[in-house]
Parts: C-alpha cells; structure tokens; sequence
C-alpha cells in the first residue's frame, strides 16, 4: 500500500445565510467541488474539522445536501472522518455513528472524558487519526473533576495528558479550536477575554493538526499544523481571503507534504468602492457585493441604479463628508446569524445612545454563559 493522501477541509457552515440570503445553492457547487478534487487528487481520507452546520439545529435542506456530499465520498471508495464544531450539535453530529462506520464514515460521539481514535495503515506502518470535538471547559471538567480547569487551553491539556499518544507511531488530530496567533475574521465566534486560546505548543505530539474554527486557509507556526478555512467567504471581511482545501501527504514518520488547491465559488464575495458613475463602468457581475459610493450628492435611486450592474448586491454605504462614516442601507445580518455576544450589545446600543457595552459588561454576560453551560 502507498502513503496515504488526506483532504483537510473544514467550518462547512451548511444552512448559513448571509446578510438574509441563502447560500445553500454556493454551497452545494462548492461541496461538489471539493469532492471532485477528493477524487481527481485520489485522497484516501477526507477530514472535515468542525462546523459542519450553520446552526445546532440545522434545517433539513442543510443536512439532505451533507448527507448527499459523505455518501458521494463514501461512494468513491474515501473514508470520511467528521468532528463538531461550536456551531454543531455534538449529539446531532454523532447520530447514527456506529451504524455508518461501516461504510467508512467515522464522527465523534458525544464527548464522555477520552478521545476517540481510529487507526489506518500504509507501507510504512500505522497511521492513528485522532478525533477532537469542539469542547469547552466546563465539558471538560464534568469528566475530569479531578483536573484544574479554567481556560480552554487546560482543558485540552488535561485530555492530552490521559490519551495515549504513541510517538513512534505517525499521529494525526482533528481539533476546532482557537490557536494563539492565527488571523480571524468577522464571521467567527471568539469567547470574551481570550480564554479560547491554546499555543501550538500544545499540539507538538501529533505529526499533522487539520484545525477547523478560523475561516482563512493558513499554518500556525508549522506547515502541519494548519487550518483548512471555510471553503466560501462568509462575511466581507473574508473578501480578499483565497479559499482552498489542504492536500496532505503522510510519508514515514516526520515526512509530510502539504499543499492546497483553491476553491472557486459560484458568487464571489466583493468590495467595491467609489463615485456613482465610475462603479456604473464595472463590468456587469452576480458576485455577491457590498458597494460603497462617495458622492456627496447621491440620487435617490442610487442603489437601484447598481443594482444594474450587481443584481445580488447585498449591502449598499454612502460613505461623503456629510455622513462622515459608513451608512448600511440594506438590512444588517439576520438575527439567526447573530451571536449571542453581538445580540447583547446590539440591544445595549439601543438603549445606551449608541454606547457600545464596556469590557465590565462583557465579563458578566461572558460568567453568566459560562454557567448556563454547566447547568444540566
């Protein structure tokens, strides 16, 4: 048998809106792409790190078109191995689990105090892929008690230091979570004050890390320890981001080779910035766009006018030495793609003047959330 060839992607999202739009119909394309690439590059093993759902409870269009993407790969003959996300039910992830490992389908199941782990074999020996869901601490310290948790990095310390990671045999994870360094974006959940964050150093056990939970395609430290990205732009912070999946070669131990192949998009997601008359001369495109003018007299159908030239055009600014700043005149993002964090201070800005809520208040809204998780 030769080295074995894995395709890391990740923070699929599947039922996400942006901005109120669905993007269920990117979505699908691009999942078709990514199994393409999964056959024409003959990838062994697919490994999806987190995320595979927009919402804990997806809808059931999300999960038909999830559903419909695994039994493709599994159809061509890849194993498949899937962990939850922040974003995902870990119970929801995990149905059926027993049942579909025979076709080569392997999800972690609901977290009970150890890591699961399968293991595969090449030329060169055994090839133990490991299963990290996203956890948070209080999960954590339910099932070990005994351990000083407090912050997510000891929470991962006190699952690595009882898993039996053999370090002659090639060792990879599958982890969502927030490594100190990496580039973020907005379309990301971060916890209050820092706490989700865990140095790379952590992970210097396992040969290869498939991160999901950052949505730019990028390493931390080492090529081997990367994060795949989201395979669509999910907010326009992402617009200059390059989607790809990882391409990852497992050679004997400490050889490994990792490249990417880009993604392309049904609708890209863009910026476009300027006079009226001079965004009217940009080609015609059904890109999805925010378009911001200058004009410091702009006609009033001035959005419907663009709208010429960018019929999915999903916000609009007026951006002049009247307004000073950025006017969003199209509705902001629904309120299902809201966190938690950003709903509180929504509200607190509407009813404190436009005041945004200090880092006092965030702490309290932060302990509160932190023991709503620990109650049963």
């Amino acid at each position: 048998m030769n080295s074995l060839r894995f395709l890391h992607l990740a923070d699929l999202h599947l039922g996400k809106q942006m901005n109120d739009w669905s993007l269920l119909a990117d979505q699908e394309a691009v999942l078709q792409q990514i199994a393409s690439i999964a056959d024409s590059e003959q990838a062994d093993a697919v490994l999806i790190a987190g995320d595979v759902y927009q919402r804990s409870s997806p809808q059931a269009e999300a999960m038909a078109l999830f559903d419909a993407f695994v039994s493709r790969l599994a159809g061509m003959g890849k194993k498949v191995f899937i962990i939850s996300g922040n974003h995902d039910s870990a119970l929801r992830i995990s149905y059926f689990s027993a049942l579909i490992r025979s076709s080569g389908v392997y999800v972690t199941e609901a977290f009970e105090g150890k890591m699961q782990s399968v293991t595969l074999k090449d030329r060169d020996g055994e090839i133990v892929i490991w299963m990290l869901p996203f956890l948070r601490p209080s999960q954590v310290k339910r099932w070990l008690p005994e351990e000083k948790i407090t912050t997510y990095q000891d929470a991962v310390e006190a699952i690595l230091r009882q898993t039996p990671v053999d370090p002659k045999k090639r060792n990879i994870l599958l982890c969502h979570q927030f490594i100190t360094g990496c580039e973020t974006s907005d379309s990301e959940e971060r916890a209050v004050g820092g706490l989700d964050n865990i140095e790379a150093s952590v992970f210097d056990a396992f040969d290869y890390v498939a991160l999901g939970h950052i949505h730019k395609p990028q390493k931390v430290g080492r090529d081997t320890l990367r994060y795949a990205g989201s395979p669509l732009k999910y907010s326009f912070s992402e617009a200059n981001h390059k989607k790809s999946v990882a391409i990852v070669d497992v050679h004997e131990k400490g050889d490994i080779e990792v490249r990417t192949v880009p993604l392309y998009p049904l609708h890209d997601v863009r910026l476009v910035e300027g006079k009226l008359d001079d965004l009217m001369q940009i080609d015609y495109s059904e890109d999805y766009v925010w378009a911001t003018i200058h004009d410091e007299l702009p006609p009033p159908d001035a959005r419907v006018t663009l709208t010429v030239n960018f019929p999915n055009m999903m916000k609009f600014s007026i951006v002049n030495s009247k307004t000073k700043y950025d006017v969003d005149v199209l509705a902001t993002q629904s309120m299902e793609n809201k966190t938690v964090t950003e709903l509180f201070s929504d509200f607190y800005r509407l009813q404190n003047n436009d005041q945004a809520p200090g880092e006092a208040h965030m702490k309290v809204l932060d302990k509160v959330l932190r023991e709503l998780e620990e109650t049963p």
